[in-house]
């Protein structure tokens, strides 16, 4: 999916909304455990129910990986049933020397391979530029870079002073010219919304991938005010709050119901900019 495409869906559907597919077994509600791949049940309900709402989905590939085999022909299901029109995220958070890099690359974006095929890959940048360059390699296919994230160790590394700059400050002007902001996307976390007018200066057209609104208490107005462009800009993530709404079997329309009101919400901040 190209930029434009992204954000006339955003505009289309009045909605910047992501939803995490970090489908938990552990989660589910009982009465489809007793369905043959009860975790890609799951995800057709929720993708059914929130298709029209949501521009983006994003399965963490960590709660496919742990289930071994059967993960993965879960996770490519899902893939394959999420409709054309909404943009893919693999939060795999990769990132090893080139040649290992160029293997994950292919893994997740050369469908004659591993059989998958995202528009996109969560990437750490820690080793720098021979670590994320190989995701570049393939026309059409996007790099989204953790930048300032949400969790309590981020100021470990992503705060640290350098000069003038912050590490996390660094990433971003760094990684903008290795690409343009139609291949880069940068993760930030929406609990450091106070820091988005820092980092629009940094990346005036790059989407961000902002998670943590909803479960993890960011707030998508703060979000919104600061970190929406004209071309929409932002994909606000929700994972556990839109998944999770219910343990029921009315789970799907619990989870549409989380999705409408965060929708109805961006669609008054989209007009707002507007």
């Amino acid at each position: 999916m190209t930029y434009q495409e992204l954000s006339e869906q955003i505009a289309q559907k009045q909605s910047y909304l992501c939803v995490g597919l970090d489908t938990d077994l552990k989660k589910l509600p009982h009465h489809l455990l007793t369905e043959p791949d009860p975790v890609f049940a799951f995800n057709r309900a929720i993708i059914d129910a929130t298709a029209d709402l949501a521009v983006a989905y994003k399965p963490n590939i960590a709660f496919y990986e742990a289930q071994g085999p059967r993960g993965w022909e879960s996770l490519q299901k899902t893939l394959d049933y999420i409709p054309a029109n909404c943009f893919t995220i693999a939060d795999a958070k990769r990132g090893d020397i080139g040649n290992t890099s160029g293997l994950y690359a292919r893994a997740f974006f050369d469908p004659a391979a591993a059989g998958l095929h995202f528009d996109s890959i969560t990437v750490a940048p820690y080793m720098g530029h021979d670590s994320v360059t190989p995701f570049l390699d393939y026309e059409g296919k996007w790099v989204i870079l953790l930048a300032l994230t949400s969790n309590p160790g981020s100021a470990d590394f992503q705060r640290q002073s350098l000069g003038e700059q912050e590490l996390f400050e660094t990433v971003i002007e760094t990684a903008n010219s290795w690409a343009g902001p139609d291949r880069i996307m940068f993760v930030v976390g929406a609990t450091q919304a106070a820091e988005l007018g820092r980092i629009r200066q940094l990346a005036p057209k790059n989407f961000l991938l902002v998670p943590g609104v909803g479960a993890q208490g960011g707030s998508l107005e703060d979000v919104s005010r600061y970190g929406l462009t004209t071309d929409g800009g932002l994909l606000v993530n929700a994972s556990r709050s839109i998944l999770y709404a219910s343990g029921g079997t009315d789970f799907a329309r619990r989870a549409r119901a989380e999705a409408v009101s965060l929708q109805q919400e961006m669609a008054r901040h989209l007009q707002a900019i507007c």
